[in-house]
């Protein structure tokens, strides 16, 4: 075993307030700690992390020239790197500290054993003395940072996190997968200016309902930013784009991302709809969710941002064979572009920023609330389009199965979520507020109608949410049933809906009959997050969001260095929230470019070439792809990039030769903490 020679160790053990010290007897731990081989000087804190103690610290190390430190303190997710900045500026190498968890491991699991937690608190600190005297210096390598950012996601979120950037002057990539931005609060149902005098309407009304609680018109909101975007020096806008590859590692990721083509040249599109009207093919319109139709060449919706037409390849004529030429014949600018193709497109970036935002859940149990079986049973989102004055239905609340006003309207809520039977136990949070925003839109439309909310329990968590919520019940007079429905019945000759509840505070099975149900569907994480999250080697938390690096401290860093995510792709959230994270993601991809240069820590394996048989069971286990083959002169050997490398240890254990080591996880580090636990006292 290779052990520093003239090793002095020093012990620093935080009582963390009471958060330790109450469960853990600290000054014994101390005593303790002075009495062990090789330790120089114990001392105890009451916040080790604070300015103070990192203080004392230091200048403990400097007075009795200690070599290497064991901090007893919390988890080494939190404090770890607070530690080893601390000791570098007392002259240290970064690498010579062990951390022993006394706070998780010893007084939160151990609280009502505080001898048992005391006596497992000394051996933990026996075994990091043990392997302390092991340690050795390294340092890391310098990684050049390039200083353009590739945001992936053209919702809100990506839409601010790159403004703010390109602000600060760096170069952004926005890639987007559809053919405009916005995301989906740029299909919210915008300002309604009522000048109808057909009965049944009001005969003038101008109110605005896109967003809760303040009910700002959705388009008003984020138009204006988003043409500061489009016309924004520093942004390179790829739409109709999709990620398909990204290697490297903080600083140097290179991405391929895959344009597809248009088939009409933005640069002579005036967004005329000449040639929308000619065209003689009819599909349904996926931004309405099927409530119109649209034809192959198309705008998705009339506030769409770029205001360019995109053809349908899949439908069509031309591009599939059929001769037609109706567009180009109508378009007098020349736009339709039928030789356009799919690009691939190289960029190189420095950081990455995840904003690809989330999805409505689609129903689809079978015989439980009716959608798609019934047809006055919609989702929240096809109401949202109805609301829209320049939606489907020019902003009237209908009944799809005969186009009637409703009369009596059912809202569903936690429809997809709080449900642990289809895997979806968690709160999608918004559904409460734009129910309550959506009840009164209809209320102002249609005064007469009587709505009812089924809940389990009201969320309504934010800045006048709470005032919010009283007021749709007592200004707007909508009822709230608690209670969740068990089924949905159709009346075959009216149509309409049977709502069969349990409403708890009345204790008792109710039916109830309405005209139309609308279900508030939960926020599911968007199509391809999973395979994202692979081609980024991101975790995602059981829900299937990207998982942030840690849920308090670490809000919108991810598992991989350099790589970030704010708005609906960390999770469901409202907008204002959505806006704060991805200010807060760009600020910390702005912190770390403006550095330049950056330092890895040196925490990471190296392979020993000449034991290296060239396997690469390495390369297929490592969670970081950290290593690749490469050619030499013996034949194929794995190489490690130590900006990718964590230090995880997986591919130490992995490899067959034994080639591979961590280098502070050495055989000789982890039985020296080995053999501390077992030896006799």
């Amino acid at each position: 075993m290779n052990l520093q020679t003239g090793a002095k160790v020093g012990v620093f053990i935080c009582k963390c307030g009471a958060n330790i010290n109450s469960v853990v007897d600290c000054e014994n731990v101390k005593s303790y700690a002075s009495q062990l081989p090789g330790v120089t000087l114990s001392i105890c804190n009451d916040y080790l992390c604070s300015p103070d103690g990192l203080m004392q610290m230091r200048e403990e190390i400097r007075k009795s020239n200690i070599t290497s430190v064991v901090v007893a303190a919390c988890t080494p997710r939190i404090c770890e790197k607070i530690f080893r900045d601390n000791i570098e500026k007392a002259g240290l190498n970064r690498n010579m500290l062990h951390v022993a968890n006394i706070r998780e491991q010893c007084s939160w699991v151990h609280a009502n054993e505080p001898f048992k937690a005391t006596e497992k608190a000394k051996n933990l600190v026996k075994m990091g003395v043990s392997r302390a005297k092991t340690l050795v210096p390294a340092e890391g390598v310098d990684v050049e940072l390039k200083q353009e950012v590739l945001v992936i996601g053209g919702g809100v979120a990506g839409v601010e996190a790159a403004y703010k950037l390109a602000e600060l002057g760096f170069k952004v990539h926005l890639v987007e997968k559809k053919p405009m931005l916005g995301g989906n609060m740029a299909t919210m149902f915008t300002c309604l200016l009522w000048c109808h005098e057909a009965p049944g309407k009001p005969q003038s009304l101008n109110f605005r309902f896109g967003t809760f609680p303040a009910c700002d018109c959705s388009g008003c909101t984020i138009m204006p930013k988003l043409n500061d975007v489009i016309t924004h020096p520093n942004i390179n806008i790829l739409l109709l784009s999709e990620v398909k590859e990204i290697i490297g590692h903080v600083g140097n990721f290179k991405v391929k991302v895959l344009k597809k083509p248009r088939f009409v040249d933005e640069k002579k599109c005036v967004g005329c709809g000449n040639c929308a009207v000619v065209c003689p093919v009819v599909k349904k319109n996926e931004y309405d969710y099927g409530l119109s139709e649209r034809k192959a060449i198309f705008m998705p919706y009339q506030q769409a941002i770029p205001r360019k037409y995109v053809i349908d390849k899949e439908a069509c004529l031309r591009l599939n064979g059929q001769e037609c030429s109706a567009c180009v014949e109508a378009c007098e600018f020349e736009a339709p572009n039928f030789e356009d193709r799919e690009q691939e497109i190289n960029l190189e970036v420095g950081a990455i920023i995840v904003a690809t935002g989330f999805e409505p859940y689609k129903p689809r149990i079978h015989g439980y609330l009716g959608y798609h079986e019934y047809d006055n049973v919609i989702t929240i989102m096809e109401l949202e389009r109805m609301l829209d004055k320049a939606g489907p239905t020019g902003g009237i609340v209908i009944r799809p199965s005969d186009g009637k006003i409703p009369k009596k309207i059912a809202f569903i809520q936690c429809v997809g979520s709080r449900n642990r039977k289809i895997n979806a136990g968690y709160c999608s949070k918004v559904c409460c507020m734009y129910t309550m925003k959506n009840a009164q839109a209809i209320k102002e439309v249609h005064p007469d109608t009587d709505i009812t909310v089924y809940y389990i329990d009201i969320r309504a968590v934010g800045k006048g949410v709470e005032e919010f919520f009283h007021r749709t019940r007592e200004d707007y007079g909508v009822e709230y049933t608690r209670g969740r429905p068990a089924r949905i019945i159709e009346d075959k000759e009216t149509k309409n809906l049977i709502v069969r509840a349990e409403e708890t505070l009345l204790n008792k099975i109710t039916e109830r009959m309405y005209d139309l149900v609308v279900l508030s569907v939960s926020l599911v994480p968007s199509e391809g997050t999973q395979e994202l999250a692979s081609m980024l080697r991101l975790r995602t938390s059981p829900d299937g969001f990207i998982q942030e690096a840690h849920t308090r401290m670490k809000p919108v860093e991810t598992s991989m260095e350099g790589i970030f995510v704010c708005g609906c792709a960390q999770g469901p959230k409202d907008v204002p929230e959505s806006m704060a994270q991805a200010r807060a993601a760009a600020l910390e991809v702005a912190v770390l470019l403006s550095k330049k240069v950056a330092k890895a820590e040196s925490l990471n394996a190296f392979i020993e070439t000449d034991k290296c048989i060239g396997c690469g069971l390495c390369v297929d286990i490592c969670p970081y792809g950290a290593p690749t083959p490469v050619l030499t002169e013996s034949g194929v050997k794995m190489k490690i990039t130590e900006a990718l490398c964590k230090g995880c240890g997986t591919c130490v254990v992995s490899c067959p030769a034994k080639a591979i080591h961590a280098r502070q996880f050495t055989d000789d580090q982890i039985f020296s903490e080995i053999k501390a636990a077992l030896e006799a006292e």
